[in-house]
């Protein structure tokens, strides 16, 4: 059962979302009841605020207990001003905004965070994954889910690098999940390719793992999924086209629907160069590498993509494996998987996801089909040191690189697909 409003070309207003958050939560037997909310990181767009105040407005009384928990999966923590800043609060007085309400970052790193609720066993990874891996692996949570009795998802859906479209159950998991379902999920979609998923509708077999450990938790689970709209510059905030309601396998499917209409672009042709101009919510590599994902489709045989970010400095500051590692197609590790089978799937599969289509031969070497330049803060010996192309950001003429015919120009990058038309 799911409930939604809006559709690909709508823009909600506040009321409408606000009355049906509280119409939807108002029928959900939640009085007495303890309600864990899942939500993005600022790493995704969307209006939390808007949301979190219309869920809070609509629980705040009836539940017994209200936690957000942010999904960082792996990404960095957010401090208390980046929290209040993206969630609607005054710095340091989250009461003042939203009275009994507790915030929480997903604390990844330490192991005291994680209980565990079981495993997958390898001939049911081998299922799921249709027969590219075998090999069990345990389910573990953040516990703070499985202290409430209801746990509640907020938050967008747009095509995935990973999963085919975010959102969902993938907030439990790899959102809030232990090391070893991150890396087994990342490294499926690895192998399956970005390029092959991103923006696939339906269970892909990443999305069919990540729903067989949602189904492992205890908790009721209930999803608001939405999909974004244009920026406002006279709200400061993303508009939502639409918004779903109901179990997570079910709002996130509806959502999916409304994302694969309005966050995928398509042209009649591929373009020798794509310039993405990332924002500054990715402030890192491991995040600004959407850059790449979502416009990869569209280049040429032999093409460049520029990520240009003068505001990033590193390649990931959680990851350092990956400075170690470079950047790589699928086949170079699974050709040599003797030499990297001791480093976390989930960086080897950034590596690839990055780097894009390519082969590996032992004589011949490694053959990328595109290739990948960095413009940012990023030094130039580190850059070229992961196996990147460098370019100097005032080098870049953003104006003159929109005019060139062969080459697309990309703002906000990051969560907009672009792919090739039936007849480009």
């Amino acid at each position: 059962m799911v409930a939604r409003i809006g559709g690909p070309g709508e823009v909600l207003s506040q009321q409408q979302i606000t009355e049906f958050v509280r119409g939807e939560l108002d029928a959900v037997p939640l009085d007495g009841k303890s309600v864990c909310v899942l939500v993005p990181d600022g790493t995704r767009t969307c209006p939390m605020p808007l949301l979190l105040g219309a869920v809070h407005t609509a629980l705040h009384g009836r539940a017994s207990r209200l936690t957000v928990l942010v999904a960082l999966g792996t990404h960095s923590e957010m401090s208390e001003h980046a929290l209040a800043a993206h969630l609607g609060y005054p710095a340091g007085a989250v009461a003042d905004r939203y009275p009994g309400l507790t915030v929480l970052n997903h604390h990844w790193a330490d192991p005291r965070t994680f209980a565990t609720l079981g495993s997958i066993a390898a001939a049911r990874v081998a299922d799921l994954s249709r027969g590219m891996l075998r090999e069990a692996v345990p389910v573990r949570i953040n516990r703070a889910v499985l202290e409430h009795d209801l746990a509640l998802v907020v938050g967008p859906v747009f095509p995935h690098e990973v999963v085919g479209f975010s959102g969902g159950n993938k907030y439990f998991f790899p959102g809030v999940s232990g090391p070893e379902l991150i890396d087994l999920s990342h490294w499926l979609g690895a192998l399956i390719t970005s390029a092959q998923i991103i923006g696939t509708k339906g269970i892909t077999p990443v999305r069919a793992l990540i729903d067989e450990a949602a189904a492992m938790v205890p908790a009721r689970r209930l999803a608001l999924c939405v999909v974004t709209g244009p920026w406002s510059r006279t709200q400061q905030h993303a508009s939502l086209r639409s918004v779903a309601f109901g179990d997570p396998e079910a709002a996130w499917a509806a959502a999916a629907d409304v994302s694969a209409q309005a966050h995928i672009k398509y042209l009649d042709r591929p373009v020798r160069r794509v310039l993405s101009l990332l924002p500054a919510k990715y402030d890192d590599m491991w995040t600004g590498a959407k850059g790449f994902y979502k416009v990869e489709p569209v280049v040429a045989d032999g093409g460049q993509v520029v990520i240009y970010a003068p505001h990033i400095t590193e390649i990931s500051r959680n990851h350092p494996a990956v400075s170690e590692i470079g950047y790589h197609c699928r086949d170079y590790f699974v050709k040599q998987w003797d030499q990297f089978s001791g480093y976390h799937l989930a960086d080897l599969a950034h590596s690839t996801h990055l780097r894009g289509a390519g082969s590996f031969d032992p004589v011949a070497g490694e053959r990328l089909r595109v290739t990948v330049a960095l413009a940012t803060g990023v030094p130039e010996t580190v850059v070229r040191s992961v196996n990147l192309d460098y370019l100097r950001p005032e080098d870049v003429d953003i104006e003159a690189w929109s005019a060139d015919p062969d080459t697309l120009v990309v703002p906000n990058a990051g969560e907009d697909l672009y792919r090739l038309s039936d007849t480009g």
